[in-house]
């Protein structure tokens, strides 16, 4: 079931959205409407994000530690060896 609600705004805004509406190929309406759906399922969307990352975390094989302390050497291993010459951090995997 749909409701409708009515909004005041301010006119120079109005006719602003009204121009991203049209480029968008959409109504004002359905800007709100997108804007608000969206909103009202954040919760839920970072809610699945964090089950998902605690998953993950505890489906990982690697364990570290929770005393594991990072050494110089890794923190700046970028930086040591650039993603250019080393083939297998690349994303492409190409040489």
């Amino acid at each position: 079931m749909t409701k409708n609600i009515t909004l005041a705004m301010d006119e120079a805004v109005l006719d602003r959205v009204r121009i991203i509406a049209a480029q968008r190929k959409t109504t004002v309406n359905g800007l709100v409407r997108d804007f608000l759906s969206g909103l009202a399922n954040e919760d839920e969307r970072l809610a699945e994000t964090r089950r998902q990352f605690k998953a993950l975390m505890e489906n990982s094989s690697g364990r570290m530690g929770s005393d594991y302390k990072w050494s110089r050497e890794e923190i700046y291993a970028e930086r040591m060896f650039p993603r250019h010459q080393r083939a297998d951090l690349r994303r492409d995997g190409k040489d």
